[in-house]
């Protein structure tokens, strides 16, 4: 590990105070113009670093600068995260894992991204990712459950996601069913899973799980249509969250929601944030639209609905991107 690296870690581990240059001299086992060199260089490539005199270095709360040896610095993890991917731009971090996965890359496997040309939301949508603002990852796994119990990869993911995004800001976060983390009523995260499954069509050979979380101010990035109905972590918390802190923390999370996933044991927070249940609905069955009751979320988590007629139907996972609150 070169020096630039060893500063990285250690303004990590030092949770934003200052740390001194004789200090970081001696934990690093250079020159103190070695720590200045390195704490330029970092400056060059975009760390937000403070320096005051007398009292040392730190990584701002401005820093929003993504890094591998960031992330790494706050995971508590056994498998998921272990191997890290940090690219400047990609047209979808879906994509690149799908290529990784399909060439053998581990469980766990991780791709983040500053920037998405071509992010993908659900039905072939576009899901806007401008540099800087957002959090786009993509996390490999290599399931040994059914293909059932995968079909309850997304919800999972989902209230990993939320419980990661709360544990940062302090802020109620909703899902609307599926895939759809909300606050104050509007967007702020879409979650898309795309899975290969094995020869014998009864066990995955891998999903990819991709999450696109708005976390810097939306102000500027997004269209006036979509402003209506997106918002960030930011514009809604007045927030400017560490992005690397908050890959680890959904990374953590992740690995624990989907440990629960046979037993269902996250079903009743899904539940408890779901956003559609107990209200009028549109949703698309059998290829036409129609207006139905959420009456919520059964075991598997399915959105059950009541048709106008009365007759109870679940909704699974392939039709929930097609739901929506009338407003």
């Amino acid at each position: 590990m070169n020096v630039k690296e060893s500063l990285l870690e250690t303004f990590a581990e030092s949770n934003g105070e200052y740390i001194s240059g004789a200090l970081l001299a001696e934990k690093l086992g250079v020159s103190r113009n070695a720590v200045w060199k390195a704490v330029k260089s970092l400056e060059t490539e975009g760390y937000s670093i403070e320096a005051v005199t007398s009292r040392g270095y730190r990584l701002t709360a401005e820093n929003n600068h993504l890094s591998d040896k960031l992330i790494n610095a706050f995971l508590k993890t056994e498998h998921i995260g272990k191997n890290i991917t940090v690219l400047d731009e990609t047209d979808s971090t879906n994509n690149f894992a799908k290529e990784l996965a399909s060439s053998g890359a581990e469980h766990g496997t991780v791709v983040v991204a500053d920037m998405q040309t071509s992010g993908k939301g659900r039905l072939g949508r576009n899901f806007v990712s401008p540099k800087g603002k957002g959090l786009y990852m993509s996390v490999i796994i290599r399931p040994d459950f059914s293909i059932e119990t995968a079909s309850l990869i997304t919800s999972a993911a989902a209230c990993a996601t939320a419980c990661a995004v709360e544990k940062l800001c302090r802020h109620d976060v909703k899902i609307k069913w599926v895939n759809d983390l909300y606050m104050n009523g509007r967007k702020m995260c879409g979650i898309l899973t795309e899975a290969s499954c094995g020869l014998e069509i009864k066990s995955l050979d891998y999903a990819v799980i991709g999450i696109g979380i708005n976390v810097r101010s939306a102000e500027g990035s997004f269209s006036r249509e979509l402003r209506v109905s997106a918002t960030s972590i930011e514009d809604e918390t007045g927030l400017k969250i560490d992005r690397n802190r908050l890959c680890a923390e959904v990374i953590n999370s992740l690995e624990t929601y989907l440990s629960e996933m046979e037993n269902h044991n996250y079903i009743r927070e899904y539940r408890n944030r779901e956003l559609l249940t107990g209200n009028t609905i549109t949703a698309n069955v059998n290829g036409s639209t129609i207006i139905a009751f959420a009456e919520g979320i059964d075991d598997n988590a399915n959105l059950i609905i009541k048709l106008p007629d009365g007759t109870i139907k679940h909704l699974n996972s392939g039709e929930a991107n097609l739901c929506r609150v009338i407003e």
